[in-house]
């Protein structure tokens, strides 16, 4: 189904056809996205739960001034990034890090299925700036081109581009220091 087909049931009234179409077909990559900022199950879980209510709740304005892929993980990530900054504000509270939080998150995860190189680069990936995780997240990982992340962040190519290469080496100096 396409965006425009979409828009059309949006008019016609027909919103829990359409979000029903949208939770079946972005859940998992939204959820992926939404783990990769929790490092967390639980966490990524109820986020994804939060950004549909938030997505029923708007999908009456949605105007089709971008795709609804792009405008969900707009959502999302804005979400992501909030969870963010309260988890940082408990861990400051607790006097930890937020790093520290998140790595010991993904050490704790029970549902975590990778090696040591796979949990050292989610470490590694915990450890980086919000902007820069979000980057390297959907470059690496959604392997979206940049003029998509363009239209998610609302940025331009070129910052991301800096953004990628600055999180990337970043991370290849701490997985070097422990391999």
């Amino acid at each position: 189904m396409t965006d425009k087909e979409l828009i059309t049931w949006l008019a016609e009234g027909r919103y829990e056809a359409v979000f029903n179409y949208l939770v079946e077909q972005y859940s998992t990559r939204l959820y992926w996205h939404l783990r990769h900022f929790t490092a967390s199950h639980e966490d990524a879980d109820d986020l994804l739960q939060e950004v549909f209510v938030k997505v029923w709740q708007v999908l009456p304005t949605f105007r089709g001034d971008s795709a609804f892929f792009t405008w969900m993980y707009r959502i999302a990530s804005n979400e992501a990034i909030s969870w963010l900054r309260k988890k940082k504000v408990r861990a400051a509270l607790d006097f930890q890090s937020l790093e520290n939080v998140l790595c010991a998150q993904i050490d704790d995860d029970p549902f975590f299925d990778g090696d040591a190189l796979d949990r050292a680069l989610q470490k590694a990936v915990a450890t980086l700036p919000g902007k820069q995780k979000q980057v390297f997240f959907l470059r690496y990982y959604e392997e979206m081109p940049y003029e998509e992340i363009a239209s998610v962040m609302g940025s331009t190519v070129g910052s991301l581009k800096v953004l990628y290469h600055t999180a990337y080496t970043k991370i290849k100096e701490m997985l070097q220091r422990e391999f």
